[in-house]
């Protein structure tokens, strides 16, 4: 039943079915889907499965983009995609199709062959979990795009054996792509953080996120250099991101350009932020990073993860959840497993000597305020228990509930260790924990003069915090006096 703080905070996803309908929405797969119905026998490709550039003009007015070199950039992207979904499936040309070129112009590597790929049926008849697994590919691909190397002639680039010369591009891809993961995982923690609301975030903050150390007061010039150029690669990339579905971005805007001479700087303080880009995770792209981050072995905890798990599990799973995350965890597995019993587990599940046991038997409290009176029989149950029963009397006494015995004074002091314990765990707000060890010690006359002889794992590590945090110097000093006992007094029964 032990706890680990997670990396990240707990998000709420949309349902997997809103999930779908939008990455069905995203320009990038909607016309990839487009031309993957349009494709048919006579849709000729290269060797590579790109479309044939004398196809490019008609697909390009498949999709109503312009009859330019941008739309057909734009139906080349989206038919990369449809291959790389498996929305097509293109077979090879065969050697004795490659050795000519027809009369239409086509051949040599121009002469594979095109079907309707399985996953094509599936964007219509599956699942939504099945879309979402084609999305998550199409994301893949958009991702390498993004991080690809913008060149002029590539064929100088290609040795003898096929390989790509990445050193004359002075471009290394792991490093591309771990910038990229490293800018969304940033934009990811400030989308789903506690108290993050709904606003963009301005592309120079997330730059400098990347680039600026934590503990730089005034940045150099160089560092400003290269948060300019951390900017633009930005730009560039989530432009290739937005068709995709994952953010909504508003560009950099291309007047700075000129302005620098080609050349953007962060901007001054008084300067309108918004024209140097501002992008914004949209719900598919929350899904969308945190599924790449679990598939990198990164703790992204999602709300509804604990649902289906045992109360053990799910104590221990919101040990360090902020508390609206916590409430929508246990709402969701009560409405798994239902009232009927729930209780009585929760309670098991909140006893232990542990370091996280304290924050178990905080939220177990929170959980049965929700499960309601149907608790009222497992709380009775645990009246005598040295470890519940205090929590049990006060949930009885907070429903107003008739013939709660008085708790017994070790009772009431062993509950008040593990009720500051729970919150030195969870590193709570400073000021609320100061008051509640205030309000704790005095609500009873000589409380350190007793509390020392507390039969709690936490006794000692509460008592001096309680002398750090309490305001009064006599109590504080008190606290520690009474830290000091119980430590020997630990150190003599061992």
């Amino acid at each position: 039943m032990s706890a680990e703080r997670p990396t990240l905070p707990p998000t709420r996803l949309h349902t997997e079915a809103e999930l779908a309908r939008d990455a069905l929405a995203a320009p990038l797969l909607a016309r990839a889907v487009r031309l993957a119905r349009w494709a048919g026998p006579d849709t000729r490709v290269g060797a590579g499965g790109e479309l044939a550039e004398a196809q490019l003009p008609a697909a390009a007015e498949h999709l109503g983009l312009a009859a330019d070199e941008d739309g057909a950039a734009e139906a080349s992207e989206a038919w990369r995609l449809a291959v790389d979904t498996g929305l097509v499936e293109v077979e090879d040309p065969t050697p004795e199709a490659d050795a000519d070129l027809d009369e239409e112009g086509f051949g040599g590597d121009a002469e594979g062959t095109v079907t309707a790929g399985e996953n094509l049926a599936l964007l219509t008849g599956g699942s939504p979990q099945d879309v979402l697994a084609i999305w998550l590919d199409g994301l893949e691909a958009a991702h390498a795009d993004a991080t690809a190397p913008v060149f002029d002639d590539f064929a100088d680039l290609v040795g003898e054996d096929g390989s790509v010369d990445f050193d004359a591009l002075d471009w290394d891809p792991e490093t591309e792509a771990e910038f990229l993961d490293g800018v969304l995982g940033n934009l990811y923690l400030l989308t789903v953080g506690e108290g993050a609301g709904d606003a963009p975030v301005p592309l120079p903050a997330l730059a400098a996120s990347m680039i600026v150390p934590d503990d730089m007061g005034e940045p150099t010039d160089d560092v400003l250099e290269q948060v300019s150029d951390a900017m633009m690669r930005l730009d560039d990339q989530f432009r290739v991101l937005e068709p995709i579905g994952i953010v909504e971005y508003r560009p950099v805007d291309e007047a700075l350009l000129a302005e620098e001479g080609e050349e953007t700087v962060p901007p001054a303080d008084d300067e309108d932020v918004t024209r140097y880009g501002m992008v914004k995770l949209t719900p598919l792209g929350v899904y969308g990073i945190r599924a790449r981050m679990l598939e990198a072995g990164v703790d992204a905890p999602a709300i509804g993860d604990l649902a289906d798990k045992g109360a053990d599990v799910l104590l221990g799973g919101i040990a360090y959840y902020p508390e609206a995350a916590a409430r929508g965890e246990i709402e969701l597995w009560l409405a798994r497993h239902g009232a009927d019993g729930a209780a009585g587990e929760l309670l098991d599940a909140a006893r232990g000597e542990d370091p996280q046991a304290p924050l178990r038997r905080l939220h177990c409290q929170q959980a049965l305020a929700l499960v309601g009176a149907e608790a009222e029989p497992a709380v009775r149950a645990v009246l005598g228990d040295p470890q519940l029963g205090g929590l049990a009397r006060v949930w009885l006494a907070e429903r107003g509930a008739a013939d709660v015995p008085a708790p017994s004074e070790a009772m009431i002091f062993w509950l008040a260790i593990d009720t500051i314990a729970a919150q030195l765990e969870a590193d709570g707000d400073l000021d609320e924990l100061q008051g509640l060890v205030e309000g704790l010690s005095g609500q009873h006359s000589g409380f350190f003069d007793e509390a020392w002889r507390v039969d709690h794992p936490a006794t000692a590590d509460v008592l001096e915090a309680m002398g750090r945090l309490h305001s009064d110097k006599k109590q504080a000093k008190d606290a520690r006096k009474a830290a000091f006992k119980a430590r020997s007094r630990s150190g003599s029964a061992g």
